[in-house]
C-alpha cells in the first residue's frame, strides 16, 4: 500500500494561501486530526495551582519564555504536557 506523503509550507505561505480561498488540504493531516465529535471529550476545565521555584529557574524560564514569546505560564505548560507524554507514551483525554 502507497503511503501518502504530507506536503509541507510555512505557516506564512498557509496562511497566504488559506487567506486567498485557495484550497490547503493538501497541507492538513487529516488522519491525525482531532474530530469534531471528540471535541467535546477533551476536558478544558482548568485548576490552579500554586508552586513554589528557586528564583534561578524563574529566570530561566523567563529569558526561554522571552526568547520563543510567549509567556511563562505557557512556557510551563507545555514543558509539563511535553514530559507527562513522554513518561506515559500519551496525553489523557478526559
Amino acid at each position: 500500500m502507497k503511503k501518502d506523503i504530507m506536503k509541507t509550507i510555512t505557516a506564512k505561505k498557509f496562511d497566504e494561501k488559506f487567506d486567498k480561498g485557495e484550497d490547503v488540504s493538501e497541507y492538513l493531516d487529516f488522519l491525525n486530526a482531532i474530530k469534531l465529535k471528540d471535541v467535546k471529550r477533551l476536558k478544558t476545565e482548568t485548576k490552579k495551582v500554586n508552586v513554589d521555584f528557586p528564583e534561578w529557574i524563574i529566570e530561566s524560564l523567563d529569558q526561554e519564555a522571552k526568547r520563543i514569546g510567549v509567556t511563562r505560564q505557557s512556557i510551563i505548560k507545555v514543558w509539563i504536557a511535553e514530559r507527562l507524554k513522554e513518561e506515559t507514551g500519551h496525553l489523557k483525554a478526559s
